[in-house]
């Protein structure tokens, strides 16, 4: 497994790394510590966003972990609050941060305004200061209407996956336009790490369920952003790399797709 990429190409050629650490509820004063205890484990990509209220803290974090930054993946999002001013919203973002560029811009979801907010990311991607810009939440029809006036297609869709919410449909849409397909809530906040199946392969590897689970969607060609801040789970999350699911065991993890959220009160994408 050694030799098995980490990173996949994005439609304008770029790499972007298939392992990162989401912050997401993680407290602003702590952010910086874990990006460090990430960054440290290996991982080199962060995923943040205005509205968690933690791009100060990814920002620091990066800036005192001795890892050169442009090493270092970052991704942040247009809220929804600021989907009428996006280019101001993004310098805003830029400041927070303590940065001169991201790696990726996402249109955080697909609210009213949606359209015109992403003639301004197509405008921050000409600048140069958003090196690939994409969306988040957005579903198959979204992404075909992009397809009636977008100058600059999305480079990647985040959206909710796990072993039981895989999003078939959406992924082989995506595969085909090449939009690579970022999973958040991999893990599933944890509320299903203890289901039969995957704690059974997990015994089978020697590996912990949310390993199974990430390499599950690694395997699948999914970007995967799991979250924590308790470091021992960080550290672990990223030692995803040395093993490989048989595709007998990849099939039994299919079979586990209910279609299910674990935001059913969210509009999903």
């Amino acid at each position: 497994m050694s030799r098995e990429s980490r990173t996949a190409r994005l439609n304008n050629g770029l790499r972007m790394p298939r392992l990162g650490l989401g912050v997401w509820q993680v407290k602003n004063e702590k952010t910086a510590e874990v990006v460090k205890w990430a960054l440290a484990s290996g991982y080199r990509q962060i995923d943040t966003a205005r509205v968690y209220g933690n791009e100060e803290g990814v920002g620091r974090g990066i800036a005192e972990s001795g890892v050169d930054r442009k090493d270092i993946w970052v991704t942040t999002k247009l809220g929804v609050g600021d989907i009428r001013r996006a280019e101001e919203a993004f310098w805003q973002s830029l400041a927070r941060l303590g940065m001169d560029y991201v790696d990726l811009y996402l249109v955080h979801w697909p609210m009213w305004g949606w359209k015109e907010a992403w003639k301004g990311l197509e405008r921050i991607y000409k600048s140069g200061r958003a090196r690939a810009i994409g969306v988040s939440n957005f579903d198959r029809g979204h992404l075909e209407e992009m397809e009636k006036f977008a100058r600059v297609m999305p480079a990647v869709d985040q959206v909710e996956i796990s072993p039981f919410l895989q999003r078939r449909e959406l992924r082989e849409y995506c595969r085909e336009r090449e939009i690579v397909v970022e999973a958040y809530s991999p893990l599933t906040h944890g509320k299903r790490l203890h289901d039969a199946t995957i704690e059974q392969t997990a015994k089978k590897y020697k590996k912990t369920p949310a390993q199974i689970m990430i390499r599950w969607g690694l395997q699948r060609g999914i970007i995967m952003i799991p979250k924590s801040e308790k470091r021992e789970h960080v550290e672990s999350n990223a030692e995803v790399w040395d093993f490989e699911l048989e595709e007998a065991d990849m099939a039994k993890l299919e079979a586990l797709d209910k279609n299910e959220s674990e935001f059913p009160l969210w509009s999903r994408g």
